[in-house]
């Protein structure tokens, strides 16, 4: 039988078989104790607490090796399984993709090319009496 609590950090090193044996084994000491505790006037609630929460760990662990599994499997492919996919929002996840953003008819890509943004020069006037001029806004204002 195993020592009650299991440790995250040792699951992650072991096989699925071995985990799927060590698995095996919680459930049926789950079980065992269940029955002692029916049977007998002492109960083991503390033991049947740690031994719910190990076979969870050990679940957890299965199902993270799985879904990396699955990750890799499904990294170059067209489609991913949905819950493989980025969760995001509803918006985010219906937006253009960059490429179909940059996308332009013909006839709007010639119209850029042959008429592209113009660039204008500003001229600057230097400022001749800078003191004269704020009187001049001052005095409109008041």
């Amino acid at each position: 039988m195993s020592s009650g609590k299991v440790k995250t950090v040792q699951l992650w090193d072991k096989s699925k078989d071995d985990l799927m044996k060590q698995l095996g084994e919680l459930k049926t000491e789950l079980g065992q104790l269940r029955i002692q505790k029916v049977a007998s006037s002492g109960s083991k609630l503390n033991k049947i607490h740690d031994l719910r929460k190990s076979i969870a760990r050990v679940l957890t662990v299965i199902n993270a090796k799985q879904r990396s599994q699955l990750r890799l499997f499904y990294k170059n492919k067209k489609y991913a399984p949905l819950d493989l996919r980025v969760k995001q929002t509803r918006a985010i996840r219906r937006r253009l993709s960059p490429e179909d953003k940059a996308r332009a008819l013909e006839k709007t890509k010639k119209r850029n090319t042959h008429f592209p943004q113009r660039k204008f020069a500003i001229k600057v006037r230097p400022q001749v009496n800078a003191t004269r001029m704020d009187n001049q806004i001052l005095s409109h204002i008041y």
